[in-house]
């Protein structure tokens, strides 16, 4: 296995899919190669996040 190089589809900016990335999604049976680089994954998390209701009752 070797590192691969992808383009995030969001920036377009190329990020490189590292053997041990690699190993490890194959390890958790990810599928799915990524599509977003690192920095576009965090901010796409963030978003994510942020998005969340706070009107439902919390779950103790």
């Amino acid at each position: 296995m070797e590192d691969k190089t992808l383009t995030c589809k969001d920036c377009g900016k190329e990020f490189v899919f590292t053997k041990g990335e690699q190993e490890f999604y194959a390890e958790k049976g990810f599928t799915n190669e990524p599509t977003r680089c690192t920095e576009c994954r965090a901010a796409n998390k963030a978003k994510r996040n942020s998005n969340r209701s706070f009107d439902r009752p919390s779950r103790y």
